[in-house]
Parts: C-alpha cells; structure tokens; sequence
C-alpha cells in the first residue's frame, strides 16, 4: 500500500479495529498514539522541537518572542522557505537538488538585469526568471529519463554552471540595486496585511478545518472506523480559530504578517491540495514509494519526474527572485552561501523523507521555521555564524535519524 493511500484512506489494524466502536476524542487519541508507536511520527517532533527552541530562546532573551522579531522573522523565512517547498517535491521522489541556490541566485540576476539594466516592465522580468528555472527543472528531468544521470551528479553540475551564469550575467559590476521603494521591494520589505483581512483568513481557515474535518469524520464512519465526534470536530475548529486569531493580534501589535509570507502559506496550501486531493499527488507517492511498482501500475514515472525537478528549479527562481525583493538588491552572493543547506535542510527537518516517499507540503513552513528560529535566537544572543552552522547541522542530522528510526519500526509493522 503507497503512502498516499494511508493518507488519503487510513490503513485498518488491530489499533482501528479496537477503536472502531469508539467515537470522540477518547478514540481518536487512542489511534494517534498507536500511530506514534509504530513509527507514523508525522510532524510531531518538529512540532516539539519549535516548542523546546522557542522556549530556549525567549529565555535567554525576552525580545525573542515579541511581536517586532516574529514579523522580521516571517519575513526572513519566506525566501527560502518558497525554494524548500520545491525541493520537498524532488525528495518525495528519492531525487536530490544540490542547484537550488544557483537557480536561486541566477533568477534575481535575471530580474535585475532585465527590470533595472534593460528596462523591461518588472512582471515581465520576474515572469522570464520563473521560466528560466522551469527550464533547468526540465533539462534536469530530461538528463534523468532519458539518461539516467544521477539527479546528485547533475544537479552539481548544474550549482557551478548557473552560478557561474549569474556571475556572467551581472557583470563586472558584481551587484544591481533594485528600485527602493518600487512595489516589488516594498513587497520584500514593508507590506504586511491589513489588520481585519488577518482576521479574516484566521477565521476562515478555523472553518475550513472544520469543513474538512466533518467530512474526513463523516467517511470514516461510513467505513466503519473509528471518527471524531461533532463536538471534538467543533472543538479543535475553535482551538486551531482561537490560535491564528491570537497570533494574528499578537503580530498586529508590530506591523502585522507580512504579505510575503501570505504568499509562502498559500503556496504551500496549493502544493498540499495537489498532493493529497489529486491524482498527481497520488502517483508521486506511489512513485517515491516504489518506482517499479508505479510502472508496472501504468503510471507514466518520466512525467512524475518531469513535474517534481520543474516544480523545484521554478519554486527556486521565484525563492531568488523574493529574496532579491528582500535585499532589494541582485548580487554575486545571492544564492549562494547556506542558501541551499537551508533550503536542503528545511525539507528533511520539517518531516520529509530522504528515502522518499513521504512528506508534505507543510515540511517546509514547519522545517524553515526551525532553522529561522535558530538564526534569529542566536543573531539575538550575539552568537557567530560558526555556532548556527553546527546546530542546524546537528538539528538535521537528528532530523535524519528520527526518519530513519520511523522507517525500519514502520517495516517491522508491516507499514511500508
């Protein structure tokens, strides 16, 4: 059974059957915790760690958790978290990006050039620099299929090549300033949402879950498995309203949530829709659980391929092209440095599998919000950047662990 499959229908064990009389919370919970056990971890470490690191830091410095460093920190983060959200769908597939800060960092030199330099109207700009990253997905796609080049080896070549592209590109110069105050900066930079439309979205996304909820409870029951009571639904609905409502008056306190990182949570909502409400999402499960398996199955693998590598350059390009909306400048150094361990990391982190075949789109909020937390808390402390390296590096590699641990106990179920 493929992992979209346990998503989209949950699996029936001994834990549903004992449950399957029970309804409300008390059944519920009992089958969460029987997931917990058998290694279906879901984003509950991540979770637990945000809490641990947010709760580390505002202790070694009040000024962490106020409104003011959480709305820089929304802002920070949605840069790279657009280009993680690309590379979470390359590693449901077993595959690997190493270009993404490249392409990152090639698509502000694009805008730049383009907007500033030859005066094209800056839609149109940021338009060819999307483009030009969906084409590097493709010729990734291309070397895969049809060669079978490693995606490692050829996403490697590609970090030179399009880092040296960009060089090429902006010149001797090394860097072009991006109008100060034009719409795309202000949209890097200032605009944040109005106080009532965060209202809003707080309230419509309680009664979206609760839509959503009814009718997973309402299925469930007409397949005989265990299902949340009306009450329990209505009640996490008012929890999950109560929370956004909160923190969307807490971050009004400050400038308010900035628009950028709307954008980021609605792509994300997006790539979550396409992959578990869609018969896309369906076959790349399937194809990052087992490729032969999707084959034999009759599911074109070389289109699955094809839509993920393009999905993750373009996903790049727009992540460089926000981030250069954020500098409000296109240099040599964009892209590059810790861009691609971020991006890289944020995926595995937030809950995606490097062995493929299991993550979501909510990999990269979860999984960015760590590593920007752990930037901003130690950039508070007046730590150097030496110390950020290490602890990432060491949150990741735990990351890899958890997974790997999760994956050998959901064989020994009998889950995978």
């Amino acid at each position: 059974m493929t992992d979209n499959a346990k998503q989209d229908k949950p699996f029936l064990d001994q834990a549903d059957v004992r449950v399957s009389h029970e309804s409300g919370a008390l059944g519920a919970i009992r089958s969460f915790l029987s997931r917990v056990r058998s290694g279906d971890l879901g984003s509950l470490p991540v979770v637990v760690g945000v809490i641990v690191i947010w709760t580390v830091f505002q202790t070694l410095n009040p000024i962490f958790l106020s409104s003011n460093n959480l709305v820089n920190l929304l802002f920070d983060m949605s840069t790279v978290g657009v280009i993680a959200l690309g590379v979470v769908c390359v590693l449901m597939l077993g595959q690997i990006d190493l270009s993404v800060g490249s392409v990152s960092g090639l698509a502000s030199a694009i805008v730049g050039v383009l907007w500033v330099n030859q005066g094209w109207p800056v839609a149109l700009a940021i338009i060819v620099a999307v483009g030009a990253g969906a084409l590097i997905g493709c010729v990734y796609s291309l070397l895969y299929n049809r060669f079978g080049m490693p995606s490692f080896v050829s996403t490697l070549a590609g970090l030179l090549a399009f880092l040296g592209m960009q060089l090429y590109i902006l010149g001797n110069a090394g860097s072009i300033n991006l109008p100060y105050g034009s719409g795309l900066v202000s949209f890097g930079q200032t605009l944040t949402m109005p106080a009532w439309f965060s209202y809003s979205v707080a309230v419509l996304a309680g009664i979206a879950m609760l839509l959503s909820r009814y009718r997973t409870a309402a299925r469930r029951k007409e397949a005989g498995l265990s299902s949340q009571s009306l009450i329990s639904t209505v009640l996490v609905a008012a929890v999950l309203t109560a929370i956004l409502l909160f923190a969307a008056w807490y971050l009004n306190q400050a400038r308010g949530i900035p628009w950028m990182f709307g954008l980021f949570v609605a792509l994300v909502l997006a790539l979550n829709y396409a992959l578990t409400r869609t018969k896309w999402g369906r076959m790349m499960f399937a194809v990052g659980g087992n490729k032969e398996a999707a084959r034999r199955a009759g599911i074109n693998v070389a289109f699955i391929n094809l839509t993920a590598f393009t999905l993750c350059s373009s996903l790049a390009a727009l992540g460089g092209v926000l981030s250069a909306a954020r500098l409000a400048s296109a240099s040599q150094q964009a892209g590059t440095g810790d861009v691609n361990l971020n991006a890289i990391a944020a995926a595995v982190i937030g809950g995606t599998s490097l062995f493929g075949g299991r993550g979501n789109a909510y990999s990269a909020l979860l999984g960015i919000i760590v590593i920007q937390s752990i930037a901003s808390g130690l950039t508070l402390l007046n730590m150097s950047s030496s110390l950020r390296y290490m602890i990432t590096g060491a949150v990741l590699a735990i990351a890899v662990i958890v997974d790997s641990l999760a994956r050998r106990s959901r064989v020994s179920h009998g889950r995978e």
